[in-house]
């Protein structure tokens, strides 16, 4: 199969739009070619008049670790172009960063979650498109949590930098289908384009990830395929007081990790209020101790998810139904825990971070109301996975 650059690079005619055009490229280190040259180095390679280029959140070289740790500008120092940071001074490209170029490629590994902000990173790109003027090229990517949808929609008002628009969290598109749904959801007046994929199927071996390519961290703590299918609950531990596993080699595969909550009886207590939530992959007792992060040097009793190999069921995992029961359960079982952290997240100063993930109070509020119950919870968010699934039916390229 080929990616859209690959298929860019190879097809002459693809290119052909881009002759006498300045060409801004945005990209970090899992844009690369099927040879693994980073797409800057191919495309400069074959031709194109690339005039810059930019990074989204981590940079374009992926150094940053965490949340609200900014890029700086610079300028390349073998091709002399100016790379601009998008998650910076700025995340939305301003006009002078858009000057720079005539048309604009985005390249950026997905991870088929609301919250990845490369997501919003291209609505903010393709409304500054729209003023300037310019043109937007999704260079597409598999995504590798494929076409399940899941978790309730985002509200009006609950829009962020992790919450582009209305949609799931796990919404079960490419980014060049979801640039096609933000030009016709925010009715944006812009050239838009997409060199899709050759041959990705969504659902043969690998659900979602081609088992030919192999895996690049499109950030620091999307260490493997494992983590991408995972993601779209455990995320959702960046507005808790719980480890997501940060400080340790396999950060955001873990339901929890903390030093005063007992991994194993929070299991069980999975098990009796929804067994049928754990279903698609194994759930392993485990413990760290995180080098930096929450609960740094402490030893935490956690659970480890394993959405891989002989376990992983494609259709029936639900990792965000999964990561809410885990809240579930440490509610019941410790009803004072402080779950919720407050804190700053995403250059959101009011709203409490978990409902900043979630897009909505809903899920803080069914985990805290000790009457809720799992249909609850389920009935919310199956009525708006019914209506996203719906929705972008006629978005789908692949």
């Amino acid at each position: 199969m080929k990616f859209g650059i690959d298929r860019l690079l190879a097809d002459p005619a693809l290119r052909k739009p881009l002759e006498g055009k300045r060409v801004a490229l945005v990209a970090h280190p899992a844009s690369v070619t099927e040879n693994l040259t980073h797409s800057l180095d191919a495309l400069i390679a074959a031709g194109i008049n690339v005039t810059s280029a930019f990074g989204p959140q981590h940079g374009l070289k992926g150094d940053k670790q965490d949340n609200m740790v900014e890029t700086a500008d610079e300028l390349d120092p073998e091709y002399n172009i100016p790379i601009f940071s998008l998650y910076g001074e700025v995340r939305r490209p301003s006009g002078q960063m858009m000057s720079t170029a005539d048309v604009f490629l985005f390249d950026l590994q997905d991870l088929g979650c609301r919250i990845y902000t490369f997501v919003t990173t291209l609505l903010y790109l393709l409304e500054a498109a729209a003023a300037q003027g310019k043109e937007v090229w999704v260079l597409d990517r598999p995504n590798p949590a494929g076409r399940p949808v899941e978790g309730t929609l985002l509200l009006p008002g609950q829009e962020s930098f992790v919450g582009a628009g209305p949609m799931p969290m796990r919404h079960g598109l490419t980014l060049g289908e979801m640039g096609q749904w933000f030009v016709d959801h925010f009715k944006l007046d812009v050239p838009y384009r997409v060199i899709a994929m050759e041959g990705w199927e969504p659902e043969g071996p690998g659900f979602g990830w081609p088992e030919s390519r192999i895996w690049i961290n499109p950030s620091p703590n999307a260490a493997n395929l494992n983590m991408a299918r995972a993601y779209a609950g455990t995320v959702m531990l960046e507005g808790t007081t719980l480890s997501e596993g940060r400080g340790t080699t396999r950060p955001l595969e873990v339901l929890f990790g903390a030093p005063d909550v007992d991994a194993r009886a929070v299991l069980a207590e999975m098990h009796r209020l929804a067994p049928e939530w754990l279903a698609g992959c194994a759930i392993r007792e485990c413990w760290f101790t995180p080098t930096f992060h929450k609960h740094a040097s402490e030893l935490c009793s956690a659970l480890m998810i394993h959405a891989e190999c002989r376990f992983y069921d494609h259709h029936a995992f639900r990792p965000w139904r999964l990561q809410a029961l885990a809240f579930k359960a440490i509610r019941s079982l410790q009803p004072d825990y402080p779950l919720w952290r407050d804190f700053p997240y995403e250059y959101e100063f009011e709203r409490l971070a978990i409902d900043v993930i979630n897009g909505g109070p809903a899920l803080r509020e069914w985990v805290d109301d000790t009457g809720a119950v799992p249909g609850d919870l389920d009935a919310i968010a199956g009525a708006d996975e019914r209506v996203w699934t719906e929705e972008r039916a006629r978005f789908l390229l692949h």
